[in-house]
């Protein structure tokens, strides 16, 4: 069938009437792999589909967009920037809006990829020409192409930005369509993830918009629509520059993480555990946190309510925040750090290991792995280790190879003992029994099983 392919696509362009030789491409590609496709195409030969788009026949125009639709997404961008860059180029000015499309979704790719962006701004009539198609009232392509675009680098911004298209876009931020600007939102996030994107969302004044769209939350009766993306943006802007100046500078996006949190609607907690997880896997994010005081200890006893008892995905979200706010790395375990973290974990419950033990043998993988997380965020740490030793039968759990038979919850465990192991101070506190242990552990691998065990399962048998 690739034969037949390579053959079609060489007589193509010499044919007159080259309908039915389009239709026969077009079965024979869809009935190839993706890599006997790519072994298949050569340049000049997919150069005479691109020759059969300058035509006025529709239907021909038509059979040439799903052939080359077929053959470019089996291609990779940087080829595509290489090879086709012309070709595409020249169809962002072609009069079918099919043809444009077409173009825009490659040279789409080719902006996500950082190889292939290269070749793209190189080109800036390239670039100007992408945003003329977007402008274009009829065009069916969503603005996440000029977001996309603007992200790449400073000089694109620019074009974006001079063609009005970007204050468009943050114009309905505040517009009356609640759904609109909750697409907004999403794409003004994603600007926000690049430094020149954030300073050009500064000078336009759009976080303090945002911060007051978050107070003003409270007396829209469809701001659930959107209010977890306004959050959800600040949390990102947070970890990309500093938590402190981001939390100090719009304290009501702090106070409403906080609020959602203790909210009854699942949503809500959903977003402010995401967040609070973001916030706190940073050292600066943690000392935030801290300062809030009473606020911050109301808020650990939710989430731990909420990693007791809610649906499983809150669990696992509410298990996975709770990891995060207590993980250090060993250059951050200052005294005051591990005394912060310790604090914490014993705000989560009166009997805090047992409470997470208990979630861990519950008879769902992701409550199992999702514990054995937060065991692993406090392995490394002196206190924690000190509370493992002094938990009956703990050590014999981690070792205990019966519990949790999933890949996944294998791989979990076998990080808990490695980070365990690797721990200056583990061998003094947990013994040097215990450690030698937990060193077999880890030298047998996650998916070791005892010749007893094998034994045993073939007597089953």
């Amino acid at each position: 069938m690739a034969a037949s392919v390579e053959s079609l696509l060489e007589e193509i362009s010499n044919i007159e009437d080259p309908i039915e030789e389009l239709q026969s491409l077009k079965t024979a590609l869809l009935s190839i792999t993706e890599s006997a496709l790519r072994d298949s195409v050569s340049g000049q030969r997919l150069r005479g589909v691109f020759s059969l788009l300058d035509s006025n026949r529709r239907e021909q125009v038509e059979l040439c967009v799903d052939i080359l639709e077929l053959i470019l997404l089996a291609l990779s961008p940087e080829h595509l920037a290489q090879n086709y860059r012309v070709e595409l180029h020249a169809g962002l000015n072609h009069p079918n809006e099919t043809v444009k499309i077409l173009a825009l979704t490659q040279i789409g790719r080719m902006v996500e990829d950082p190889n292939a962006a290269t070749e793209i701004l190189k080109n800036h009539d390239i670039l100007q020409d992408v945003i003329q198609c977007i402008r274009e009232e009829k065009m069916a392509v969503a603005k996440q192409l000029v977001v996309e675009i603007s992200s790449v680098s400073p000089i694109s911004l620019g074009y974006c930005a001079n063609s009005s298209l970007i204050s468009q876009l943050l114009s309905e931020l505040t517009g009356d369509d609640v759904l609109i600007r909750a697409t907004a939102i999403e794409m003004v996030t994603t600007l926000a993830r690049s430094q020149h994107g954030r300073q050009y969302l500064a000078q336009q004044g759009i976080m303090e918009k945002i911060s007051n769209m978050i107070r003003g939350a409270e007396t829209d009766p469809f701001s659930s629509l959107y209010l977890p993306g306004l959050v959800k943006f600040f949390g990102n802007l947070a970890i990309m520059d500093s938590p402190q100046q981001v939390c100090e500078a719009y304290p009501a996006f702090q106070n409403k993480v906080f609020e959602m949190a203790l909210d009854p609607d699942p949503v809500m907690n959903g977003v402010a555990l995401d967040t609070l997880g973001l916030l706190g896997s940073t050292v600066e994010g943690k000392q935030v946190l801290q300062k809030t005081g009473e606020k911050l200890k109301t808020v650990l006893l939710r989430i731990s309510q909420l990693a007791n008892s809610s649906a499983t995905e809150l669990r696992v979200r509410s298990l996975d925040a709770i990891a995060k706010l207590l993980t250090l790395e060993p250059e951050q375990q200052t005294e005051d750090l591990l005394a912060l973290t310790e604090s914490w974990f014993y705000l989560l419950s009166k009997q805090p290991m047992d409470m997470i033990r208990n979630i861990s043998t519950q008879p769902f993988p992701e409550l199992h792995c999702g514990a054995l997380q937060i065991f692993t965020a406090i392995a490394t740490q002196p206190w924690g280790q000190k509370l493992m030793i002094s938990t009956p039968g703990f050590i014999e759990f981690v070792l205990d190879r019966s519990t949790g038979q999933t890949k996944e919850a294998k791989d979990t465990k076998f990080e808990l003992v490695g980070s365990l192991v690797s721990s200056s101070t583990a061998a003094e506190i947990l013994g040097s029994q215990n450690y030698i242990n937990l060193k077999t552990y880890l030298r047998e691998g996650p998916y070791y099983v005892s010749a007893v065990a094998l034994v045993s399962t073939e007597g089953a048998d």
